[in-house]
């Protein structure tokens, strides 16, 4: 039996580099470390969920199309590390322009996620490198972990509660030990 019901991820800054309204697949660069951080869960049976906002598609910067493109980018970089995504969920609307409750800081996403995986939300670690990331998890009773953001510093305030790690890497390290053959 494993520490987690699944790990939530967010996307840009946690698990790729964060350039800003990322639309071409040729882009995508996973951090340093996150295949294997990917890896390790995956070896140690525990659901990687990414959930991520999206909100360049409600502002026009770019398609839904592209939005599945770059996934499929991360998806392909993490298979040639031997890691897979077991589900994605993101949120496409313009927070200027609409009030939804899927968008980050908000629970609808891993709501439905629960509701679609059948795991208990307070039973999960949510990693994001962004406070907004982990806000949801922490209000959905789970554990919460900080990353460092693709720019080397950590968004803030957190609760001291919370630990701040440098990478995705270190965090899955800490938080999922591995167990011993």
């Amino acid at each position: 039996m494993s520490a987690f019901d699944a790990v939530f991820l967010d996307r840009d800054g946690t698990l790729i580099d964060d350039p800003g309204y990322l639309s071409d697949p040729s882009c995508v660069v996973l951090r340093q470390g996150a295949a294997e951080a990917v890896g390790l869960l995956n070896e140690a049976g525990i659901p990687v969920i990414v959930v991520t906002n999206q909100s360049g598609i409600g502002r026009g910067y770019y398609t839904e199309y592209d939005f599945r493109a770059v996934q499929a980018e991360v998806e392909r970089q993490l298979a040639v590390h031997g890691s897979r995504l077991d589900a994605v969920y993101y949120c496409p609307h313009d927070p200027d322009a609409e009030i939804c409750e899927c968008r980050k800081p908000e629970t609808g996403l891993f709501e439905r996620a629960a509701a679609d995986l059948g795991i208990c939300l307070d039973r999960c670690l949510y990693i994001g490198d962004r406070v907004r990331d982990l806000t949801p998890g922490l209000a959905l009773g789970g554990d919460a972990i900080l990353v460092a953001g693709s720019d080397g510093r950590y968004d803030g305030p957190v609760s001291e509660e919370v630990p701040q790690r440098e990478s995705l890497l270190e965090a899955i390290r800490q938080a999922v030990p591995r167990s011993e053959p």
